[in-house]
């Protein structure tokens, strides 16, 4: 028999597969260069926003002075002007956001003494712009985790009514001492609101089956493990995200800014809301913003608006805090887990500090 000569057979090669994106140098300067282009491309779009609103105006016949023609540049104008400041502002927080994670917060919070962690909670507030719709499970969190109840008010204060949305588009049309102003009142208002609710022991106004919840462990991940990559990434996310969800309400509010700003004119807006508007406009100022629904976003651009047509500003900031913090949507929403009790509690101490806002800028400004 011929010997069969045996020969080694080379192995299959193995299937090839997609190797994961790196996250390594190359890819953070990819961020860092579309982040600097992106930053002066804003820059320089943002500074020919009158030229692009007289443009506007000019293309379609109309001439400035007449009602609809300054309707028509105020909406121009606004919409890009808003948009610009929130895609920018929100990115930025999306990234600050990326070491705030809702188990964070509820971890630095937990433990606090009444008053400092009044002072934290709403200081959190700022940097952590949780939407309305994360009210319910963040309070349910926040009291599972053991956070005082007067704590955890002082955040779901603060959060909505000072949050970065607000700050930038305050800073970008009123500029830096108006949005100071509003930042140090809005979280006093937080603080105080949150202590005196804290001081009433209302805790068995919960709902029993809040009450009953106990602590869960945090499974998020903590903030500090992510690279730049990922923090660029989030932004983005985020940028995404709110601006998605909030584009038809700047357009709502920029629109009926617009209207205002065209066709309202000023002795009837000085009369129910100017500087020497009778006693009662701030507190009718706040009734007529809680049954609204909008945002920060979709609200300033009316407030922008009422002021131009000689409205007092501290009447105006009552009525859009009044719409952030205190909608009959977001009551509604916090029913599911406080008594009416509390809610009426938590409404009426909020409306004391909005009017006292309210009063002091009209006196300061």
């Amino acid at each position: 028999m011929n010997e069969t000569t045996l020969t080694a057979v080379p192995p299959a090669p193995a299937p090839c597969v997609p190797e994961k994106p790196l996250r390594g140098p190359a890819s953070f300067w990819r961020w860092a260069v579309g982040i600097a282009i992106a930053a002066l491309a804003w820059v320089a779009v943002y500074s020919q926003l009158t030229p692009f609103a007289d443009w506007v105006v000019t293309s379609l016949g109309l001439v400035r002075g007449t009602h609809f023609a300054e309707a028509m540049h105020f909406f121009f104008y606004d919409t890009p002007k808003v948009i610009l400041l929130l895609i920018g502002i929100v990115f930025v927080m999306g990234i600050v956001q990326t070491f705030f994670s809702p188990e964070r917060t509820r971890a630095l919070l937990s433990g606090k003494r009444v008053g400092v962690g009044n002072v934290m909670a709403a200081s959190l507030g700022i940097v952590t712009p949780f939407c309305s719709c994360s009210a319910v499970p963040l309070f349910i969190g926040f009291l599972s985790a053991g956070v005082p109840l007067g704590v955890t008010f002082s955040f779901l204060i603060s959060a909505p009514m000072v949050n970065e949305v607000a700050l930038a588009l305050l800073f970008g049309m009123f500029g830096w001492k108006v949005a100071a102003l509003y930042l140090g009142l809005g979280l006093t208002v937080a603080i105080v609101a949150g202590f005196v609710i804290g001081k009433l022991k209302m805790e068995n106004h919960l709902e029993d089956w809040v009450r009953a919840i106990h602590a869960g462990e945090a499974q998020a991940t903590s903030g500090t493990e992510m690279s730049w990559v990922q923090r660029f990434e989030a932004g983005w996310r985020h940028v995404k995200e709110i601006v998605g969800k909030v584009w038809p309400y700047i357009l709502a509010g920029i629109a009926l800014g617009a209207g205002i700003h065209g066709y309202v004119p000023q002795d009837f807006m000085a009369s129910i809301m100017g500087r020497d508007a009778p006693w009662w406009s701030v507190p009718a100022a706040v009734l007529i913003g809680v049954p609204m629904y909008t945002n920060a976003a979709g609200i300033i651009p009316v407030v922008e608006a009422l002021i131009g047509k000689g409205a007092a500003l501290g009447t105006v900031l009552a009525f859009m805090m009044s719409v952030i913090a205190l909608s009959a949507p977001e009551m509604i929403i916090l029913r599911k887990v406080l008594k009416p009790t509390l809610i009426a509690t938590f409404a009426g101490v909020v409306a004391i500090g909005i009017l006292l806002v309210g009063y002091v800028f009209n006196a300061v400004l």
